[in-house]
C-alpha cells in the first residue's frame, strides 16, 4: 500500500513538472507571423524581401542566445487601458536597447553612451551593474523599465530608405506607459491634472464672456472692437486645445498632433489680430483724417485677410516641416509646456520615440512670428505713445483711440508675458511650469478687467443691457449717444 502510493506521488510530480515544462512562453508580436513593421505599418515581409522577426532571448545575468525552443506568438497591441502607448527603437546607435528574457518579459534600457556600451551591455542587467570592474558609476544604464506580458509587443522594423538610401532595420517594441501610478491627492498631480484643467475650464468662461459682451452690444462692434472679440475666441480655441494636452494619457497620437494644431495656430492667430489692432491704431494716429470713408466692416475684412492669410501661411510651412523637414526621431520631443510630454529622463533626450507631438521644427515656425509680431508691437507702442505726448488737443475721436491704444497696451503686455511663460515651461523645471500655469490663469481675468471692469463706458453699457435700455448704435458709436457717460 505505501509502494503504490508512492508511486502515484511520483506520477504526479513528473506529470506537473511535464506540464510546466510543456507551457509554451508568450512572446507578444504586433503583427502576424508573416509580417514586418514597413514604415509604421504591418506589412507582409515577402512582399519587401524581409525576414520575419524570431525573438532572441537574453538570460537574467546577461548570458546571450538563451536557446527557449518552446515559445507562441500573441499577435496584437497591448492592451494598455488608459495609459499612453509609446514606441521604442532598438538600432544601431541608439540610446534604447530591448531585453527579451526567456520567461517573455521585456525589457528597456536606456544607455548614456549609445553604442559605446551596447557591446557591454549584458553585464548591467545583474541588479548590481553599478559596480562592475571598471568602477565608474556613470558607465550604467540611465534608466530601466520592466514590461510583462501583455503590457507590450514586439516586431522587426523596417523603413525604406529615402533618396535611395539604405533602408533602416530596428526592434520596434510597442509598451504601455511604465509611469507608477501617482494618488490624486499628491501635490504635483493637484495642480496639473486637477487645478490646472479647472483653471483652463474657468479662462474659457471668462474669456467667453468678453466676447459674448463686444459681439452683444451694438455700440461695441466697431473696428476695435470686433478684433477683441476674434482675439479672445482664438484665445478659446488655445485654451480647449491646451486642456486636451493635458490629459496625454487619454489620447492617441493622432489627437496628441491635432491638438498641438489647434493650440499653436489659434495662439498665433490672436498675436496676429492683436498685431492688426496695433497697426490700425498707429495708423489713425498718424493720418489727418479720422473721418474716412470706409467702413468698419469693410476694413475687417480687409484686416482678416492679412491676419488669417499669414496665419494658414505659418500653419502650412510649420505642418509641412514638421512632416518633411524634421528628423523622424527628433519628433515627440516637443508639446511640453502645461506638462504634456513628460517622458524625458536627465539626459535629455526623449525615452520615447515616436510620440507624434509637433516637432521642434514646427514649433519654430509658429513661435518666430509671434517674437516678430512682439518687436513690431514695440515699435506701435512706442512711436504711438510718443504721438499722442505730442498731442495738446484733440476730439472724441481720438479720446476713443487713445482709449484703444491704452487696452491694446494691456492686452500685448499680458498675452507675451504669458507666451514668454508658456516658452520657460519647456526647460522642464517644475518651477518654471508652475508659474506658466499660474500665468496662464490670470492671462484671462486680466483681459476681462482690461475690455470690460476698467472701462466705464462698458460697464455702464451692460448695466444699461440689464435694465433693458440697450443705446442704439449710431455712426460714431457710443462716444456720440452719451456724451456724458462717462470717461473711456
Amino acid at each position: 500500500m505505501p509502494a503504490s502510493v508512492l508511486t502515484i506521488i511520483v506520477f504526479c510530480v513528473v506529470g506537473s513538472t511535464q506540464a510546466k515544462t510543456a507551457s509554451p512562453v508568450r512572446i507578444n508580436k504586433c503583427c502576424e507571423k508573416f509580417e514586418v513593421v514597413y514604415d509604421g505599418k504591418c506589412t507582409v515581409a515577402d512582399t519587401i524581401n524581409a525576414t520575419v522577426w524570431k525573438p532572441e532571448f537574453t538570460g537574467r545575468k546577461g548570458e546571450r542566445d538563451v536557446q527557449v525552443d518552446n515559445y507562441r506568438f500573441v499577435i496584437g497591441l497591448p492592451d494598455c487601458g488608459t495609459k499612453q502607448k509609446f514606441n521604442i527603437y532598438d538600432y544601431h546607435d541608439s540610446y534604447d536597447k530591448l531585453i527579451l528574457f526567456p520567461d517573455g518579459q521585456l525589457r528597456h534600457l536606456i544607455l548614456r553612451y549609445g553604442s559605446s556600451v551596447r557591446n557591454g551591455v549584458g553585464r548591467y542587467l545583474d541588479e548590481d551593474y553599478i559596480d562592475d570592474a571598471t568602477g565608474d558609476r556613470n558607465n550604467g544604464p540611465l534608466i530601466q523599465y520592466d514590461y510583462a506580458q501583455g503590457l507590450y509587443c514586439m516586431d522587426r522594423a523596417i523603413g525604406s530608405g529615402i533618396d535611395g538610401t539604405t533602408p533602416m532595420e530596428s526592434l520596434i517594441a510597442k509598451v504601455c506607459s511604465p509611469k507608477e501610478e501617482i494618488h490624486w491627492t499628491d501635490s504635483d498631480v493637484m495642480l496639473r491634472k486637477i487645478i490646472n484643467p479647472i483653471c483652463h475650464g474657468m479662462a474659457m468662461i471668462i474669456l467667453l464672456i468678453v466676447a459674448i459682451i463686444y459681439f452683444v452690444l451694438p455700440t461695441l462692434r466697431d473696428l476695435v472692437g470686433n478684433m477683441v472679440t476674434t482675439i479672445t475666441m482664438c484665445l478659446i480655441v488655445s485654451q480647449a486645445a491646451d486642456l486636451v494636452r493635458i490629459f496625454t494619457e487619454f489620447s492617441n497620437h493622432v489627437s496628441f498632433l491635432v491638438a498641438d494644431l489647434f493650440f499653436y495656430v489659434s495662439l498665433l492667430g490672436a498675436f496676429f489680430w492683436l498685431n492688426a489692432m496695433g497697426y490700425y491704431i498707429w495708423k489713425m494716429f498718424r493720418t489727418r483724417n479720422v473721418f474716412l470713408r470706409v467702413s468698419d466692416g469693410r476694413k475687417y475684412c480687409w484686416y482678416s485677410g492679412y491676419a488669417w492669410g499669414c496665419t494658414g501661411t505659418m500653419a502650412a510651412i510649420a505642418v509641412f516641416a514638421h512632416f518633411f523637414l524634421d528628423l523622424p526621431d527628433r519628433r515627440g520631443d516637443a508639446g511640453a509646456g502645461s506638462g504634456v510630454s513628460e517622458s524625458h529622463h536627465n539626459g535629455g533626450e526623449s525615452v520615447f520615440e515616436g510620440q507624434d507631438n509637433i516637432s521642434w521644427l514646427g514649433i519654430a515656425v509658429f513661435f518666430t512670428p509671434i517674437a516678430f509680431i512682439i518687436i513690431v508691437n514695440i515699435f506701435f507702442f512706442v512711436t504711438t505713445l510718443r504721438f499722442i505726448n505730442r498731442m495738446h488737443t484733440y476730439g472724441r475721436i481720438h479720446h476713443k483711440l487713445r482709449c484703444s491704444f491704452v487696452m491694446f497696451t494691456l492686452i500685448f503686455a499680458t498675452m507675451s508675458i504669458a507666451w514668454l511663460f508658456l516658452i520657460l515651461s519647456w526647460m522642464h523645471f517644475d518651477g518654471l511650469l508652475y508659474l506658466h500655469i499660474i500665468a496662464n490663469a490670470l492671462q484671462a481675468p486680466c483681459i476681462l478687467y482690461i475690455c470690460v471692469l476698467r472701462q466705464k463706458h462698458v460697464t455702464f453699457l451692460v448695466k444699461s443691457c440689464f435694465r433693458d435700455q440697450v443705446p442704439q448704435t449710431t455712426e460714431w458709436g457710443d462716444e456720440m449717444t452719451y456724451m456724458n457717460g462717462g470717461d473711456y
